[in-house]
């Protein structure tokens, strides 16, 4: 988990610079309606500032939170992963063209496709942000026949990706989206309604 920069003896880094650096967790669901609101918030004017504003104090980290009630959250969510096994430099980028389509992957839009039609269309978003559609899509179809050892719940290039992503989520006991934590610390001042001039107060507020 996230480390605050007052706290940084308690780390052992091995030649890690900065030793202390503020950490800013984005609890976020693709299929979730606030989760997009906060997260084109910040792509459209807040992350492009952080390099130059806070050089060397910040990192933020977006964590996938499947939000089971939606049943496309996974799919979306394994979409996620395998752009971040084959092009961890586009994660944002798919993430912010996702979210702009979000919409197409509520319940009504997927109910009459089949599981595989579904990641074609995440794949073919993933495209759109240079990361190779066919990869990412190689990546996320489920097979129809028996593993080698038989067994029928085969999943698919990105499932023990995801199982790490969930375990490391519930340790935080982490349940709504979105959710923020700051240096490991639950953030309830600040949710989807924040404007860009919200954020950067309390960016200028917290960041030291």
């Amino acid at each position: 988990m996230a480390l605050a920069p007052k706290f940084s003896g308690q780390a052992y880094s091995a030649g890690v610079s900065p030793k202390a650096i503020h950490t800013l967790e984005l609890f976020l669901d693709y299929v979730c309606p606030f989760s997009a609101k906060m997260f084109l918030t910040l792509s459209s004017s807040i992350l492009p500032l952080l390099p130059e504003k806070y050089p060397g104090k910040l990192q933020v980290i977006f964590r996938q939170q499947i939000q089971p009630w939606h049943p496309s959250s996974t799919l979306t969510h394994e979409a996620g992963a395998a752009v971040l096994r084959l092009s961890p430099d586009k994660f944002y980028p798919f993430s912010q063209n996702l979210f702009e389509h979000q919409k197409e992957f509520f319940d009504v839009n997927v109910v009459k496709e089949t599981r595989n039609d579904t990641y074609k269309r995440l794949a073919k978003l993933a495209g759109e942000v240079g990361v190779d559609e066919k990869e990412v899509y190689g990546l996320l179809e489920i097979g129809d026949k028996p593993g080698e050892d038989g067994g029928l719940n085969v999943g698919n290039g990105v499932t023990d990706d995801v199982k790490v992503m969930v375990k490391v989520n519930r340790l935080t006991g982490v349940h709504v989206t979105p959710t923020v934590l700051f240096n490991g610390v639950l953030e309830n001042s600040i949710s989807s309604s924040f404007t860009s001039e919200q954020w950067k107060e309390w960016l200028d507020k917290n960041i030291k």
